[in-house]
């Protein structure tokens, strides 16, 4: 394990792999890369962020310092330059092919969809693919690794503290249903919303709680459901939080958790979930399917299908003891087969064939 100052960025020469982030605002693959970093320079792996939006405690390159790139690094013969967008192939390409900087191109695909011809042009001029679950690899055409995203098991956990369960929230009931992420059509919460006015007349013990930011341009979509809610006469019991400071005691307070997505990428929401011992029912979209053992950690459902979503939820509002005793498999699946070390380390074994072929 090496010493983290040794991997800083302020020595251009120390730093072997790049791993860019040209997008500003929180996503998916913004929180994979904060998620990540601290682990390999952990694991011993000497890499630097480029691009904003991060946490200012990661080493970090600042743009005016890609033309040292010219330059190897002490212990290779070329460095990698790890890109998760288009944009970030682009760069990449242009420092390799254009400008001649010695380096490796590696890609992350975690897109479930026909590729653009731009998209595919880019990725065959990649040196090495991954590709983070067997569907998303389904639509590369080109060699590839897949490398299934983990979870921070030190983040996320059971729960460990009074502030950690059900009562700590002053809510109704006994149990907690969750769904959490942004309020919008893509992320299926009215499918959600729609399934607990359903289900909770019938079940007093459960209250549904939402956690998400609802931005302006779905502002019509939240407040729709909003009325659906009051209408129904439910608004005790399924309450809008907006979006929370700290997502991760809400997974420990939770019993259930949904995850009601009509399109995702790969979706992390379930792990973090299962690694708080709540179990998981959820769309197959994303790569959720590849994340839930159904019957024994949760349940999937096809994407869109309210009906079978509302099914799967029923199930285990009227069998909380069978909730609980799936939510303490959920947390021994993640555990072995998720933790973010096991990515890491998967990862930096495509940067090593790479660093070291040029040897």
């Amino acid at each position: 394990m090496r010493d983290r100052d040794s991997t800083h960025a302020s020595d251009l020469r120390e730093i072997e792999i790049v791993a860019t982030n040209f997008k500003r605002r929180l996503s998916g693959v913004t929180s994979t890369i904060v998620q990540l970093i601290p682990k390999q320079i952990e694991l011993g792996y000497h890499i630097a962020t480029l691009g904003p939006g991060l946490p200012a405690d990661l080493p970090k390159l600042c743009w005016i310092r890609l033309f040292g790139l010219w330059t190897k690094p002490r212990r290779h013969r070329v460095r990698v330059w790890h890109a998760r967008r288009n944009n970030e192939m682009l760069v990449g390409l242009l420092l390799r092919s254009v400008l001649r900087m010695p380096l490796k191109l590696v890609f992350t695909s975690a897109a479930q969809r026909r590729h653009t011809g731009y998209t595919r042009w880019l990725i065959r001029r990649m040196d090495a693919v991954i590709a983070t679950s067997t569907r998303s690899g389904s639509f590369l055409h080109v060699p590839h690794t897949v490398i299934q995203h983990g979870i921070d098991l030190n983040r996320f956990h059971p729960p460990e503290t009074p502030d950690d369960r059900m009562a700590a929230t002053g809510l109704p009931g006994t149990y907690l249903i969750g769904c959490f992420g942004r309020v919008r059509h893509q992320k299926g919460t009215d499918l959600f919303v729609k399934a607990m006015i359903e289900l909770l007349p019938r079940y007093p013990d459960w209250t549904a709680v939402i956690c998400g930011r609802v931005t302006a341009e779905h502002r019509g979509f939240g407040d729709e459901l909003v009325k659906l809610v009051t209408d129904a006469g439910l608004a005790d019991r399924i309450r809008f939080l907006g979006e929370v400071d700290d997502i991760k005691p809400w997974y420990r307070r939770a019993t259930l958790y949904v995850a009601p997505s009509r399109n995702e990428g790969f979706g992390l929401t379930p792990l973090e979930a299962m690694a708080s011992r709540t179990v998981v029912v959820a769309s197959d979209a994303g790569a959720y399917a590849e994340l839930i053992v159904p019957g024994e950690t949760g349940a999937v459902v096809p994407a869109g299908d309210g009906e079978a979503l509302t099914r799967a939820i029923d199930f285990y509002l009227a069998n909380p003891e069978e909730t609980l005793r799936q939510g303490e498999n959920a947390v021994r699946h993640v555990r072995s087969e998720f933790a973010l070390e096991k990515e890491a380390t998967a990862i930096g074994d495509v940067y090593r064939r790479l660093l070291i072929a040029n040897d």
